[in-house]
């Protein structure tokens, strides 16, 4: 699984992994796994790398069938800006949400969502 990891990270992946204990006591909630993200885009691994530890963050889901996930900065500024200190803007993002990848269950990978990643070309 780690060299999984190794080979597709930063990518457009996302690892659902079992959690140590500490994750449900620091999140405050009851799951037994994470989502594990590192994108392969210049600001985050920046901020990550300042700030010496990961985000934890979530995606911004929209009601709109057409556009899922909003990725636009302006946009996203206009809906949140009474609600978050911040928004960095980075330029629109892509639409398209990455794949996700079941690990918490054993050594066998299973996927969940595919998105943009191909996960079989890292297997």
């Amino acid at each position: 699984m780690f060299k999984i990891l190794k080979r597709s990270l930063p990518g457009p992946f996302t690892y659902i992994l079992e959690a140590s204990n500490e994750v449900p006591k620091i999140l405050k909630i009851t799951k037994k796994t994470v989502g594990v993200r590192v994108p392969d885009n210049r600001i985050a691994l920046e901020l990550v790398l300042a700030l010496g530890n990961p985000i934890i963050n979530s995606s911004i889901k929209n009601e709109d069938e057409i556009r899922e996930y909003t990725t636009d900065p302006e946009e996203i500024f206009e809906e949140f800006k009474y609600k978050v200190d911040a928004v960095i803007d980075g330029g629109a993002g892509k639409n398209i949400p990455s794949t996700v990848v079941d690990f918490s269950s054993g050594p066998t990978p299973y996927i969940i969502r595919q998105g943009l990643g191909e996960f079989e070309r890292y297997l």
